[in-house]
């Protein structure tokens, strides 16, 4: 049976191809946290990889009653497997971390001490990234282009890694547009927020599932959830261009009435008349893309769907 008092402490731990790094996580977790309190709770939501990670989630559920284990139907992504944990979690304060290892959960301990200081958010900042070049590039490029076009500072030093205060979990919980951004939802709600330098391991096994496509796709889709600005730019553009194409207009009008000559060019007319119509076209997809989101926003599907839970989980609030 489920304890009826609240742990002190809750890790959410989304879950994606780890069976191999289930039982270290588990095994350093527990040291860490208990060097702060025995009441916590270690939440880790399989993300259906399609490996033996369920299997290794329900064993560590069964020797200890503080892991609580939820798979979902299929695959939903990292940021879902992040709220599904939130939703779940008891504790009064929640670290979120990944599940490759790279978070050390050493850290807790600190990051515990320095929300005690009276934050609700301390980001657990990575510094010198143990990550190949190319994806601290990528990363980089996508945390410069997302702070600009989505008008929010998100640190590209800071990950998932974090601890809050259960009442920005409360409010988190509250927000459920299906495009889903947990570092940004958290930024937006702006309680306060600080970090501290830990030290960012290399990936225990296998590769990192965040491709360099993946990447730009959740750019473009977290740009268009927390901001208009594209289509600020879009409209700049275009009134810019016509300026420009009316100037350029009157400057031929005039020189030919002056010198007495016909306005020649056809080729650069055909080439303009391409390029308003290539820009034409792009600005309309950048339309189509933002009334498609508000029409997956109509639907109103759940965030995400569980196939199961571990018997010690409890009953999950509804969508």
């Amino acid at each position: 049976m489920q304890a009826a008092t609240s742990p002190l402490i809750s890790v959410v731990i989304p879950v994606y191809k780890a069976e191999k790094m289930l039982d270290e996580l588990y095994t350093r977790l527990r040291d860490a946290i208990q060097t702060v309190t025995p009441a916590f709770e270690i939440v880790l939501v399989e993300d259906c990889g399609g490996d033996r990670s369920w299997d290794v989630i329900e064993r560590l559920a069964q020797a200890d009653p503080r892991v609580v284990g939820l798979q979902f139907s299929r695959n939903f992504g990292q940021h879902y497997g992040i709220t599904a944990g939130l939703d779940l979690c008891r504790g009064d304060w929640v670290v979120v971390m990944d599940c490759d290892l790279q978070d050390a959960p050493e850290e807790i301990p600190r990051l515990y001490a320095k929300a005690q200081e009276g934050y609700d958010v301390v980001l657990a900042l990575r510094g010198k990234r143990q990550d190949p070049l190319l994806k601290r590039a990528t990363s980089w490029l996508y945390y410069r282009l997302f702070s600009y076009l989505a008008d929010i500072d998100i640190d590209g030093d800071s990950g998932n890694f974090r601890i809050m205060s259960r009442q920005v979990v409360k409010n988190f919980n509250r927000m459920r547009e299906q495009l889903r951004f947990f570092g940004g939802h958290v930024q937006w709600m702006g309680f306060p927020t600080t970090g501290i330098q830990v030290q960012h391991a290399q990936r225990a096994e296998g590769k990192s599932t965040y491709t360099f496509a993946k990447l730009w796709r959740l750019a473009s889709e977290t740009i268009i959830a927390y901001s208009d600005k594209p289509l600020r730019m879009a409209a700049r553009l275009g009134l810019t261009m016509a300026a420009v194409a009316t100037a350029f207009g009157l400057y031929l009008l005039v020189a030919s009435i002056i010198h007495r000559s016909p306005i020649a060019g056809w080729s650069s007319l055909i080439v303009s008349l391409y390029f308003i119509g290539g820009l034409i076209i792009g600005i309309l997809g950048i339309m189509g893309v933002y009334l498609g989101k508000a029409f997956d926003e109509t639907k109103k599907r759940p965030l995400y769907i569980v196939r199961r839970l571990t018997p010690n989980a409890r009953e999950l609030p509804d969508d």
